[in-house]
């Protein structure tokens, strides 16, 4: 926790190799998500109602309260998990605030317009299945994003970092003295403490 309160993880090569991995790891289960998504329905909102209403024409039957309970509790809990993993990485990441603040917003608006929209359809209304197809495509859009300016952010950090450094009159690996100011992610402060 202290390399991303300070940004000690900009320069440590074991945190960002684990942070890296993480976001492979992540794109593979955007992709993933994307197939298992397709293999069940559509963009269509008829093919919404056809996968949680049952269609006679395919013998598909109805989602049960039973069914349905036991992917949201999964579901819930990988959604938060993965959220809460990526908007926290991306409140130590160098954007605006007003942009970290649309991550996290979005990023679990979606992941809950996602999954409330299945329930909609099945209890509430066919009508609802757009909340569903618009709730996916958000969630889809905002992990892509997410992972990727995570991504790009790690690779361009240490440049920005030896940037940083050389502007403020330090040699790559050169330790300030006592007088100098260093600046750490978006914040300046003393050395050594």
């Amino acid at each position: 926790m202290k390399y991303m309160e300070g940004g000690g993880f900009q320069n440590h090569p074991l945190m960002r190799l684990t942070i890296g991995l993480t976001l492979v790891l992540l794109m593979a289960f955007w992709v993933t998500n994307l197939g298992l998504y397709f293999s069940k329905m559509g963009f269509d909102p008829a093919s919404v109602v056809a996968y949680y209403n049952g269609s006679e024409e395919e013998f598909r039957p109805a989602r049960t309260l039973g069914s349905m309970l036991e992917v949201t509790h999964a579901h819930l809990l990988m959604k938060a998990l993965v959220m809460l993993l990526l908007t926290h990485l991306v409140i130590f990441a160098p954007f605006r605030r007003t942009t970290r603040l649309i991550f996290i917003w979005s990023g679990f608006g979606a992941a809950l317009m996602d999954e409330l929209g299945g329930w909609l359809v099945r209890f509430v209304s066919p009508a609802a299945a757009p909340v569903k197809v618009v709730g996916f495509v958000a969630l889809e859009v905002v992990l892509a994003m997410l992972i990727l300016c995570l991504g790009f952010t790690l690779l361009m950090v240490p440049r920005r970092s030896q940037a940083m450094q050389v502007h403020n009159g330090l040699v790559a690996g050169e330790k300030p003295s006592g007088s100098e100011r260093v600046l750490v992610g978006a914040q300046a402060r003393e050395p050594n403490s």
